[in-house]
């Protein structure tokens, strides 16, 4: 498991996750054993003009809309401990969104404290991008500097809501299944590995990693017991119809039709993204025999995930019905971790100031020409200035609420790491919720460093292999801090 770490660093990383462990249960403190209150809010953030979606090399500017894009916050508080949490279907969150908000709410909510909200993302690829400069925008089309302006104003409208509609709650938890993310990285013989490969041929070895079809849910309940909402935690990014140039929440729309239609119009559904860096909901193998079936089923790929989402619910809905705790733990801690950033190579910087002088000499009609040129840049711009930013600052939050935690980063996190922190956690289920706080791009293992492709070459990477473990060491510490 540790195979990863380089032995010059093994130690430094030894004392970070002791230390953090220290402070963690220094702070910690006893749990209030006071009521927990919870409440739900939701919004569309669906823009009403044209933007341009996020998630693709190439420029997609919406033509309509398929379904709504929404942001669903959920406020808990015992008195002594809070949270608001806001799940977007976005493609990622940025700090600047997040600032935004927390300036907001300190206004309109005073006797909240800033520091423990918390957005993440659920990534869909057709939502609208909210960074200046990585796309070429048409006149008549929403900017995202316009967009992230919309949101903030939504999500901190939807935050304030959720938590003015705190009431005494129940929760309950379990572990259901649901066939939804793949691994996408194929290998082959000569060691490379492939997002998305041609698998029809003979060097093809098989795929890089594990697959975790778990979903972790989290139920909320009022004294009454009437179900009020699920959290729902999938090792999976919501990116099926990622292609399209319409905007979509993808399978978490289709997911809460379901849901609704089966426990009432009024329930609420929050999505959380697990590590899920190297997986995706596009299927590997048989994909003929995956049409063919839903073909004949009359289902949609979307609609399917959609069901199977639902029906994993339904399994073990009678289980989570019957054990709904009151007054259950909350606790939250947030912490600021410094990660070894991945550093360029000098043939690294040299393919990519190749690859730029190349770009910048083709064709303005090639294909991904911008989106290219901004890539090979910035890693020439990364190995100028690698002397002098040698880390990299994330925000980590972990929750505690009755047996189960919750810890957040934000990076697309290869699922080993996830299955790390789960193995060696003190909570009876652990959700990892990725592309939280902010976006700091792929995080992936020693073996898909070493095999290459997308996702796991430099440019994809601020933090490589050494930080990703780094993560781990800290967030197992903080999260078994809280149940000491």
């Amino acid at each position: 498991m540790f195979d990863e770490i380089p032995k010059l660093h093994w130690s430094k990383f030894m004392k970070m996750s002791l230390t953090a462990l220290c402070m963690a249960v220094a702070a910690c403190g006893p749990l209030s054993a006071a009521d927990l209150l919870a409440g739900w809010a939701s919004v569309s953030i669906t823009p009403d003009k044209p933007v341009a979606l996020a998630g693709q090399f190439h420029t997609r500017i919406s033509k309509s809309v398929h379904d709504p894009v929404t942001a669903t916050a959920l406020a808990l508080d015992n008195g002594a401990e809070q949270a608001v949490m806001v799940s977007l279907d976005v493609v990622a969150v940025n700090k600047e969104l997040l600032d935004r908000v927390r300036t907001r709410l300190k206004a309109a909510l005073p006797e909240f404290d800033g520091r423990k909200l918390l957005l993440n993302a659920t990534h869909t690829n057709t939502a609208p991008e909210m960074r200046e400069g990585n796309y070429e925008i048409p006149e008549g089309v929403m900017t995202p500097t316009e967009f992230v302006e919309f949101l903030t104003e939504k999500v901190s409208a939807v935050a304030v809501e959720a938590w003015k509609a705190r009431r005494p709650a129940g929760v309950s938890w379990a572990t259901g299944h649901a066939v939804i993310g793949y691994n996408r990285r194929a290998v082959f013989a000569d060691g490379r590995s492939v997002m998305y490969a041609k698998l029809d041929q003979p060097e093809f070895m098989g795929f890089e990693g594990y697959e975790d079809h778990a979903l972790e849910l989290l139920f909320f309940w009022t004294p009454e017991r009437k179900l009020t909402g699920i959290g729902i935690n999938v090792a999976c990014p919501s990116q099926v119809v990622e292609g399209e140039s319409y905007i979509s929440a993808d399978f978490w729309n289709d997911a809460r039709i379901e849901l609704r239609r089966r426990y009432g119009q009024d329930l609420f559904v929050f999505p959380m993204t697990g590590a899920a860096g190297d997986q995706s909901p596009h299927v590997q193998l048989r994909k003929a025999a995956e049409a063919k079936m839903r073909q004949r089923l009359g289902a949609t790929a979307t609609g399917q995930i959609g069901r199977r989402i639902a029906a994993a619910v339904e399994e073990v809905y009678p289980a989570a019905a019957a054990d709904i705790r009151m007054g259950a733990p909350l606790a939250h801690r947030v912490e600021e971790l410094r990660l070894p950033v991945r550093k360029v190579t000098p043939a690294e910087a040299e393919r990519a100031m190749e690859e730029y002088t190349r770009l910048k000499q083709a064709p303005a009609t090639q294909p991904n020409r911008y989106a290219m040129i901004r890539r090979a840049s910035a890693v020439m711009e990364r190995y100028k200035r690698q002397e002098s930013v040698t880390e990299f600052p994330m925000e980590l939050h972990v929750i505690r609420v009755g047996d189960v935690a919750l810890a957040t980063n934000p990076f697309e996190l290869f699922l080993d790491f996830g299955l790390r922190m789960k193995a060696r956690s003190r909570a009876e289920q652990t959700f990892v919720v990725q592309l939280a706080c902010d976006t700091a791009g792929y995080l992936p293992t020693a073996k898909a460093v070493a095999g290459g492709g997308y996702g796991a070459e430099i440019a994809s990477n601020k933090v490589g292999p050494e930080g990703g473990q780094a993560l781990v060491e800290r967030t197992v510490a903080a999260i078994n801090a809280l149940f000491e």
